[in-house]
């Protein structure tokens, strides 16, 4: 009886003319009430309200009248973590396609309205792809709102997004195929094979100084790389936030040794014909373009000769997980999901390796063979396992 007199006090419904007016006392102690033209409303109103805080799912509605604008800023406050590149990005998507649409409405009035503007995005001639990176900074606003007690759930919440076209399939380059695209870029050449041979990234290549090279233990350094923002290029940290060694094959020691040497230990080792850092656009315009086509390679990206590094690794047999650390991916998963099936061609040459050491043990038994003295042990033993 007490605790229902204490809900009374706590929460209730009044009749004031023709409408109905219901009140209760928050978790924080404050009053608040709404009044409904039905009473019916007002019930479902004061139930919803009393089901949010016996879960612990109870926001202050002045929370919810919150604008989404508001809280996109307080948002992109949260992100000075991430790479200046991603971070950049964020704020362009941002700007350009989620604040114009959501700017002003209030955080309580978000659902509902999200598949129309999917859909809108989609009309507007948006790919699949765009059309997610777009939403999923939406998403991440909204996921901080709920974080932060302005929101109750994620209003993408059982929405489906367009599915991106299937992606082109990758390239990758043989040893033969390699030494053809870097004979046909002139001084690039020993660029070319480095980026070949190692993995690195493009900001990662571009960012290399003499220093970073060991010769004698044949290993590159990697721990900066340049981002391009506006045409500005920013140094940083590679893409997974730490740094890695990655070895040199003996060959490349002997054409880097002679690139720099001589030069200052924090010279660029790669530069562009006037010195200075490659820029992505004018490689790509000037000596990227024609080189691959003139290699019969059509069809390659820069970033491809990353895969090439990881597609020579596994054929020379390499663990997954040293393939993990040379290209620096931040899990192995990464690695098994994007070069985990050029390890199934792989199986054979296994096989193999493994009966040539079973036969140097002297134990390999033949196909079908079986040890009837240990393993054939009569009716009984069969399904016993």
């Amino acid at each position: 009886m007490a605790g229902r007199a204490e809900e009374g006090r706590r929460m209730s419904i009044n009749r004031r003319g023709d409408r109905w007016r219901a009140r209760y006392y928050g978790p924080d102690g404050r009053e608040r009430n709404k009044t409904f033209d039905r009473k019916i409303d007002a019930q479902r109103w004061l139930a919803d309200q009393k089901a949010r805080m016996s879960r612990g799912e109870w926001i202050d509605p002045a929370a919810l009248r919150v604008e989404f604008g508001v809280i996109a800023e307080e948002w992109s406050g949260t992100t000075l973590h991430l790479k200046p590149r991603t971070r950049d990005g964020y704020r362009r998507l941002l700007d350009r396609r989620v604040l114009p649409r959501w700017r002003h409405i209030p955080m309580g009035k978000l659902v509902g309205y999200v598949s129309d503007w999917i859909t809108e995005l989609g009309s507007a001639g948006l790919s699949a792809t765009d059309i997610r990176q777009t939403v999923y900074v939406f998403s991440a606003v909204c996921q901080y709102a709920i974080r932060t007690g302005r929101l109750h759930v994620n209003p993408l919440a059982g929405i489906k997004l367009p599915r991106p076209k299937a992606t082109r399939e990758r390239i990758f380059l043989n040893h033969v195929e390699v030494a053809k695209l870097a004979a046909e870029v002139g001084d690039y050449a020993i660029f070319i094979r480095t980026l070949a041979y190692t993995g690195m990234r493009w900001g990662e290549a571009i960012a290399l100084r003499v220093r970073d090279i060991d010769l004698n233990r044949r290993r590159i350094d990697v721990h900066r790389a340049y981002t391009d923002l506006a045409g500005k290029l920013i140094e940083g940290t590679p893409k997974s936030h730490q740094a890695r060694t990655v070895p040199l094959p003996p060959s490349l020691c002997a054409d880097l040794q002679a690139l720099i040497d001589g030069r200052e230990l924090n010279a660029h080792v790669f530069t562009a014909p006037r010195g200075g850092p490659l820029r992505l656009t004018n490689f790509r315009r000037t000596v990227w373009i024609p080189a691959v086509k003139a290699a019969g390679v059509d069809g390659l990206t820069i970033h491809g000769l990353r895969h090439t590094a990881a597609s020579l690794y596994i054929s020379a047999g390499t663990p997954p997980k040293v393939v993990q650390r040379v290209l620096g991916h931040a899990s192995i998963t990464i690695t098994m999901d994007l070069y985990g099936h050029l390890y199934a061609d792989e199986m054979d040459t296994w096989a193999e390796r493994l009966d040539e050491a079973a036969q140097q043990s002297d134990v390999r038994p033949e196909c079908g063979q079986t040890d009837d003295d240990e393993d054939n042990e009569g009716p009984a033993a069969v399904g016993a396992s």
